[in-house]
């Protein structure tokens, strides 16, 4: 029986504190929530986008990025966690009176951000799944409600539900319960979804290289700096200049990815919405047991899954594979999309202008090198250029047939937009509400809700092929996700925070280990990120912010004194 109020539900907790392992997960299974909600926020188009291309570029040889990512996330996670429990402080006031005004409002702004901006293409997803995989004969082409109109209906129905089920959590600790339990069940479903996928593919003879799966699993750094095994064969075929330039491509495509993948496991809008919706639920310090089994059985496994799904479903029908269609060496059932046919004929023009030192030469002569090129030229062309998720359930289709191909691959993608939307509600109206000084129970709450519904607009400015637009956007949350892990670390370090709860002795060293590993890798990232997107401005906007860190922290120590 799951206890009806707060005070129950921590007595239950100190009642357990001393019992049995078995009789502890027993009761967390039952108690669980915020972790759900994490699972649900990182199962969005970025996760799907990183995982699916993961598989396209790199195959099974990535499979341990993904959920390393996760762990310095749940590392980080874990130590904000522990600081909003035993402190009962807001984490965004905290910051700003401890640590740094500069780092808790940057905080507390991306966050916001990120959650604007990732809603506009969550809403293109849900519309593209619509009209290609549940309902193509109404909103897809040739259908009653094609073009514009079917996207407004689709769309508007979408903020409809999603505003809805958010404006239920703003209704006490019952409508955050039931929030949750409706999460949980997404959560379900998606993972679920993703799982029948791969069994289905199981039964299928070559579809999955099972030995190549478990390695995949065995970290190989080296894949930052070339390109995957699988592109070997097809690249030591190559005059030099053609392989120095595909190389090139592959390998900036993979630290694309890459990126996207750490920032998506476990991105800064994420950070917020942890420590919030404890407090929303009155977590105490007799929560902390609590809190770490929510991380691990509520957002760590749940990912794991449902990414390593798409990457093995990803890798057994893209990896080294051209689209069919695109070259008559591979013929397909249908039409190959317009927009992979565009892109083909630029990196095959990319190619020749690359031998020539990018200078303009006449169609002609591209036409004339274009047929020229090695074969491994045109196969590596047709095999590079952008797949989605449709292409996904498409490809799966002959082997799955419409139902896993199409039907249960539409709603677990669908479970993810419509997820991802109502959690950067939630995520926009507590951090209105902090920004305001408000409780979570008003209209402030309701109004900051609001602000992701400008995803209304995306499906008009992206198509379905947003996918590859998730990992610009990965990368970008990438570069602001080390000012949420640094100042972490600053706040569990920071006396005037902790007091008495400040991790001491071998504690206060585990702590300080595993979250300083986990800043140098994510900063790390973000940084090379910065260099090579950013360049001189890049780093000169670092060095701004910086500088204003640094006065703000010096403003703060002369108060304190």
């Amino acid at each position: 029986m799951i206890p009806k109020t707060v005070e129950e539900e921590s007595g239950l907790l100190k009642e357990i504190q001393n019992k049995s392992l078995p009789v502890r997960l027993k009761t967390y299974l039952r108690l669980t929530g915020p972790g759900f909600l994490q699972s649900a926020l990182a199962l969005g188009g970025g996760s799907m986008a990183s995982s699916l291309y993961l598989g396209v570029l790199t195959g099974y040889s990535m499979l341990w990025l993904q959920p390393l990512a996760m762990l310095l996330g749940i590392v980080m996670l874990g130590a904000l966690g522990y600081i909003t429990l035993v402190t009962q402080e807001k984490p965004f006031q905290a910051i700003n009176k401890h640590v740094n005004p500069v780092l808790g409002w940057a905080w507390a702004l991306a966050a916001l951000l990120a959650s604007i901006v990732w809603s506009l293409p969550q809403f293109s997803l849900a519309n593209g799944v619509v009209q290609q995989n549940l309902m193509p004969g109404v909103f897809g082409t040739g259908g009653s409600l094609e073009g514009t109109t079917g996207l407004l209906i689709v769309s508007l129905i979408m903020f409809f539900i999603t505003y809805s089920v958010t404006w239920n959590y703003n209704r006490g600790r019952s409508g955050v319960r039931f929030y949750e339990l409706l999460l949980k069940g997404v959560v379900a479903v998606i993972v679920l979804s993703f799982i029948g996928v791969v069994v289905r593919l199981t039964f299928i003879a070559g579809a999955i290289d099972w030995a190549a799966l478990g390695q995949g699993f065995i970290p190989k750094p080296s894949l930052i700096f070339r390109p995957a095994d699988g592109f070997v064969p097809l690249l030591a075929g190559l005059s030099e200049t053609s392989r120095e330039y595909w190389t090139e491509l592959i390998v900036n495509r993979q630290q694309n990815v890459l990126a996207a993948a750490l920032s998506s496991a476990v991105g800064i809008n994420m950070t917020f919405l942890f420590a919030y919706s404890m407090l929303r639920r009155r977590w105490g310090a007799e929560y902390k047991g609590l809190m770490r089994f929510d991380l691990i059985g509520g957002m760590l496994i749940p990912f794991m899954l449902v990414v390593s799904c798409v990457i093995i479903a990803s890798t057994s029908q893209f990896h080294t594979v051209p689209q069919p269609g695109i070259i008559d060496e591979f013929p397909a059932q249908w039409q190959p999309d317009a927009g992979q046919v565009n892109e083909y004929n630029r990196l095959i023009e990319s190619r020749i202008l690359y031998e020539f030192g990018g200078n303009d030469i006449s169609a002609e002569r591209i036409a004339e090198y274009t047929e020229a090129l090695d074969r491994e030229d045109h196969i590596l062309a047709a095999t590079l250029i952008t797949r989605d998720a449709f292409d996904l359930s498409f490809a799966l289709q002959p082997l799955l047939g419409s139902i896993f191909g199409h039907i249960i691959f539409g709603i677990g993608v669908l479970g993810m937009a419509l997820s991802s939307i109502t959690l950067m509600m939630i995520i926009s109206g507590f951090v209105i509400c902090e920004i305001l000084d408000r409780p979570y129970t008003g209209w402030e709450f309701r109004l900051g809700a609001l602000l992701p519904g400008i995803g209304i607009l995306g499906p008009f400015f992206w198509d379905q092929a947003y996918f590859w637009l998730a990992i610009p956007t990965s990368i970008i949350t990438l570069m602001l996700l080390p000012i949420a892990y640094v100042t972490f670390l600053l706040m569990i370090n920071n006396k005037s925070l902790m007091g008495q709860f400040m991790p001491s002795g071998i504690n206060r060293i585990v702590w300080n280990t595993l979250m300083i590993l986990s800043v140098s890798l994510i900063s790390a990232a973000s940084l090379y990120m910065l260099w090579t997107r950013g360049g001189f401005w890049g780093l000169a906007v670092l060095f701004i912010f910086l500088v204003a860190v640094g006065i703000a922290g010096r403003g703060n120590s002369a108060d304190a004194g």
